[in-house]
């Protein structure tokens, strides 16, 4: 990215931070004595997959590199510096930041680097930052440094390990492998449950006064013999109420947000994913609306709590002001910091994008709310059964009907959209008879846990102290990356490859891999941070025992047979036993008798057909040979030499195009939208990729989106049809108040 020099930088101050964006702000808020420019991220790292960077013998001394593509970056930086009267750190207020810090002063060669740190960026908070700059803090740059060693040499010990006896190209890491971990236990959970039929018995009653509604069975019985039972009685007995209660619950407003607890309310509420939630809060830190977005405190400025109130009193009332603080979970929170929160109570709303806006909006009302009084609910259980339920086996047991309603809003006045639907009963008092309407018994089934969602997921993560605020989208885009898990819907199903991986440490580097010793270890890097850990001691500590394990580990055998398939599955060459292996694109079957048999299946059964050599010589090496094989996505034609030569030939005999015949909507061009495979699974796309790249998640329907004009496409069984764009009101029509609103006619 091309920097804008100052057009004199001698006699002024010159500010970096790390983003452009960043910058532009800050610039906003200084006069002509400061020039501000960015770092555009980190400016040093260690070599890529390179363990040598780290000098081991001499103390764990990291050898950095200038990232790539950053050189035109560091000689204008240096230059603006050389030139400048004064030189402040404006980084991020966390150990990465200041670990940016410390890399500009070293590269830079700026001697006693002053640094400034701001958790807002408004011209008040700048200005006081600018009024009290400190030396880089050693601990917080040795903290970042030690998390980043240890990553890299715990990732290239059993990443080459796994190289070794799993397949080459897998990879795992000190938190992601702890994570796929707990996605795997969760998945074992769902593949031993059994499922027990039970029924869900409902009657429909009306009062006196022929106001109906619906009672439930206080108990789902397993047993069919007591179904009939309830059934039989409860039509030919009179009903009537046995008792009513009603109560006042309060509910409570939840603290103003952390980096975690926003990471799950924006994908609960939203729909946003962890990594996108962060990218999009940035950009609101950036743009100086909200406070910084990676903190795992639950605190808000004083001054903060003073404009919240006044805005409350002045909107709600004065009698709905309830100041009050909140215990921050975490053991390791850094209370100095705050908890995210509008850099302004009294902005409601910002410019920007419609997902700026709304994930705005989430943090503005959160943040009001948590200094709100209680919302108060009636709740009213009203008791009933048949008036003679009988004795012993073959009781009825008491149904029951919920019911609630609002006495007093509290802060659900500033996050409506919390409230949720009241239920109100007809009035009835003990002793009504009620008449029966109707009396269902449901047959269903139990059924397994569920599969962690990403912000189930990050939930779990901080519950176990797995990884840091700034860490847990990282997590999960990482192990998405290396397709160790697949996203399914909101739930994350782990692949073939995962499932092996994972068995694979927790074989053999159970303690590694598990939350105490990961906990711990997050624990130790806190502590260097503080000042009460060393550096050099903590990672030798950890490295020689971890080392001697992994040598320890060579001497196992290469996992090549993950166990016997099906008998019934027999080879299509020879007809011989078959076995499961592990390929590049998960799980597959290969004759027992290889390499005498090369006889191939997929796991489903289905044959696979070996390579085949086309006769062809590749047009861009015009060195290999063109061999046709089997791939991810199906057949294809590639050039023997890869990955030397990543030559693929297209050939639509192979894999016939799938059209939706419905046209791309956005190049105009009378191009279909056609089906195509990708690592997340099917999608549709322009037929003109790579000059359009339009694409979209589900099938196209054909129609338009009466709210922004974009291609509506499939949905589910509940919701048939749904805007493709995900920041549309109806990209979730079943939220939107009303009928849904009338489709445009098919394009």
């Amino acid at each position: 990215m091309k920097l804008i020099m100052a057009k004199s930088p001698k006699g002024k101050t010159l500010v970096i931070v790390e983003s452009p964006a960043k910058a532009k702000t800050i610039e906003k808020y200084l006069g002509e004595a400061y020039t501000v420019r960015a770092s555009i991220g980190h400016i040093r790292d260690l070599p890529k997959s390179n363990k040598q960077a780290i000098d081991i013998e001499g103390g764990f001394v990291p050898h950095y590199e200038i990232s790539a593509g950053k050189d035109k970056v560091v000689a204008e930086l240096t230059a603006l510096a050389k030139d400048a009267t004064e030189v402040l750190l404006a980084t991020d207020p966390d150990r990465e930041g200041e670990a940016i810090a410390w890399h500009i002063a070293d590269t830079l060669h700026i001697k006693d680097g002053k640094r400034i740190v701001f958790h807002e960026i408004t011209e008040s908070a700048i200005q006081e930052a600018i009024k009290h700059p400190r030396p880089i803090d050693e601990n917080l740059k040795c903290a970042q440094e030690a998390r980043r060693v240890l990553d890299r040499l715990v990732g290239y010990d059993l990443s080459g390990l796994i190289w070794k006896k799993v397949r080459y190209g897998l990879s795992a890491g000190r938190v992601q492998s702890p994570a796929l971990r707990i996605i795997m236990e969760r998945e074992r959970e769902i593949r031993a449950f059994v499922p027990e039929t039970f029924w869900r018995i409902e009657a429909s009653v009306a009062t006196g006064k022929k106001e109906a509604f619906t009672l439930s069975c206080s108990e789902e019985p397993r047993n069919k013999a007591l179904v009939d039972h309830i059934l039989t009685e409860g039509k030919k007995q009179e009903w009537q109420v046995l008792d009513v209660k009603e109560t006042e619950a309060s509910r409570s407003p939840k603290a103003p947000f952390t980096t975690s607890t926003l990471q799950q309310a924006a994908s609960t509420r939203l729909g946003f994913s962890p990594s996108n939630t962060m990218r999009i809060a940035q950009k609101l830190y950036e743009a100086g609306h909200i406070t910084y977005m990676r903190t795992d405190s639950t605190n808000l400025a004083a001054q903060a709590v003073g404009e919240i109130s006044a805005m409350i009193k002045k909107t709600y009332g004065e009698e709905m002001l309830h100041v009050q603080t909140y215990k921050t979970k975490s053991k390791n929170a850094q209370e100095a910091h705050e908890a995210i929160r509008p850099t302004s109570a009294l902005k409601k709303s910002v410019t920007g994008t419609p997902e700026q806006q709304r994930l705005y909006k989430l943090i503005w009302q959160r943040t009001v709310a948590s200094q709100m009084q209680d919302a108060v609910t009636l709740r009213t259980k009203v008791v009933a059964n048949i008036a003679h339920p009988g004795k012993g086996d073959l009781v009825v047991p008491d149904f029951h009907a919920n019911g609630s309603r609002l006495l007093s809003r509290g802060w659900l006045l500033a996050d409506p959209e919390a409230e949720g639907e009241e239920v109100t009963l007809p009035k009835v008092t003990k002793g009504d008879v009620l008449t029966l309407q109707s009396l269902d018994a449901e047959e269903r089934q139990t059924e397994p846990p569920s599969r962690y969602t990403e912000a189930g997921l990050v939930k779990e993560l901080e519950k176990r102290d797995i990884g840091r605020p700034s860490t847990y989208a990282s997590i999960i885009k990482t192990i998405a990356d290396r397709g160790y898990v697949l996203k399914e819907g909101k739930t994350l199903k782990p692949t073939d490859t995962g499932d092996i991986v994972s068995s694979f440490l927790e074989a053999h580097f159970p303690t590694y891999i598990g939350d105490t010793f990961t906990a711990e270890m997050e624990q130790k890097l806190d502590d260097i941070a503080i000042g009460k850990a060393k550096y050099e001691k903590t990672l030798k500590d950890f490295y020689g025992p971890f080392l001697k394990e992994v040598k320890a580990k060579e001497k196992i055998d290469k996992i090549t047979n993950l166990g016997d398939a099906d008998p019934a599955m027999r080879c299509p060459k020879c007809d011989g036993n078959m076995i499961i292996k592990l390929g590049k694109n998960g799980k597959f079957l290969s004759c027992a008798k290889f390499p005498e048999c090369d006889g191939l299946r997929g796991i489903d059964g289905k044959e696979i057909e070996g390579p085949k050599p086309t006769g062809e010589t590749c047009p861009k090496c015009e060195k290999g040979e063109l061999i046709e094989r089997e791939g991810r996505f199906g057949r294809f034609i590639a050039c023997a030499n890869y990955p030397k030569c990543k030559y693929i030939k297209k050939d639509a005999n192979l894999n016939p195009v799938v059209t939706s015949g419905v046209k791309c909507n956005v190049c105009n061009k009378d191009a279909d939208m056609i089906e195509r495979r990708g690592r997340f699974g099917i999608f549709w796309s322009c037929a003109n990729y790579p000059e359009c790249k339009h694409a979209i998640k589900a099938k196209p329907t054909g129609n338009l989106c009466p709210m922004c004009n974009a291609l509506m496409m499939e949905g589910t069984k509940t919701i048939p049809e749904r805007c493709s764009v995900k920041t549309c009101p109806n990209h979730n029509p079943h939220k939107l108040e009303g009928a849904a609103p009338e489709k445009k006619k098919k394009k």
